[in-house]
């Protein structure tokens, strides 16, 4: 079966500069895992640089409204760990990959993010994620339930990060 492609883009009301500032601070990726309710949310590896962060997160993450056919895949409670890739582009941009590995689930997950100034005061983020998964017969099903668990999650990161700069 082929991965499942969808697109998220946010405009985040901060100049790049700044939300370059909170995507390269690990604090900033705890902070958003644990507002979005995960647990036990935990930096297993951190490296940072001037011109890039790669940060290894492990959590627990509640799933609600698990429908029949997938309750044998997803567990209320999994643990999820998380690989990003954050860079700059040395061009005015920023971005990079990540992936997302939700453990004992036949569903991958990865992505590419992209920041870009929008004018002085303004950036948009774009976040393009493949989902792919490997069971045979409810596959399709199981890959719309997991779009739309990342379309909320990606939702609440968004919601998420104009808190922090906000705050910042």
């Amino acid at each position: 079966m082929s991965p499942m492609k969808m697109v998220k883009t946010h405009t985040f009301d901060a100049p790049i500069a700044e939300c370059w500032k909170m995507f390269s601070d690990p604090d900033a990726h705890v902070a958003k895992f644990e507002g979005m309710g995960h647990h036990g949310v935990t930096i297993v590896e951190k490296k940072t640089t001037k011109k890039n962060l790669h940060l290894v997160v492990t959590r627990e993450v509640d799933v609600d409204g698990i429908p029949g056919f997938a309750k044998k895949f997803i567990k209320p409670r999994n643990t999820v760990v998380s690989i990003d890739d954050w860079n700059d582009f040395g061009d005015g941009t920023y971005g990079g990959t990540f992936t997302l590995d939700t453990q004992g689930v036949p569903v991958e997950i990865k992505g590419e993010t992209k920041l870009v100034a929008d004018g002085d005061d303004r950036s948009t983020y774009t976040v393009a994620i493949d989902i792919k998964v490997s069971v045979p017969l409810v596959g399709g099903k199981l890959e719309q339930f997991s779009k739309g668990i990342v379309d909320k999650q990606m939702d609440e990161e968004f919601r998420l990060g104009d808190a922090w700069l906000a705050s910042h």
